[in-house]
């Protein structure tokens, strides 16, 4: 799904929080729409400035880091796994206290789809 306009939008929060007033936890067949709603919804405040509720860009590479663990809804016990990393190096990463290696930054790449421009000019 993807939303284009601001009326596609409205109408596709409209149609999330009428999902989401139905306990949508105890009723697993409305959890896949709500999903495709909810992602459809993040992705259109993403792509349009300006949008309704819409978050600032990050800016650092932890940020970004953290970003994209949370759409992908991983712990950071998981995102350490992911990058091939320790946990407690990506924490310190994540506070700043650590720079990114050459080798992290190509999986961040890869695996999180962050921009090689972005981790260049940010790292």
């Amino acid at each position: 799904m993807l939303i284009n306009t601001s009326q596609e939008y409205r109408e596709a929060f409209r149609q999330l929080d009428e999902l989401l007033a139905q306990d949508i936890d105890a009723n697993p067949d409305l959890q896949g729409p709500a999903r495709i709603l909810a992602e459809a919804i993040q992705s259109y405040e993403i792509r349009v400035e300006g949008a309704p509720f819409a978050l600032p860009k990050p800016t650092t590479l932890p940020a970004m880091i953290e970003l994209k663990r949370q759409q992908r809804q991983l712990k950071q016990k998981d995102l350490a796994q992911l990058l091939e990393v320790p946990a407690g190096r990506l924490s310190q990463i994540l506070s700043g206290k650590r720079r990114v290696t050459m080798d992290l930054a190509k999986k961040l790449y890869e695996r999180l789809d962050i921009s090689p421009e972005f981790i260049l000019k940010t790292a």
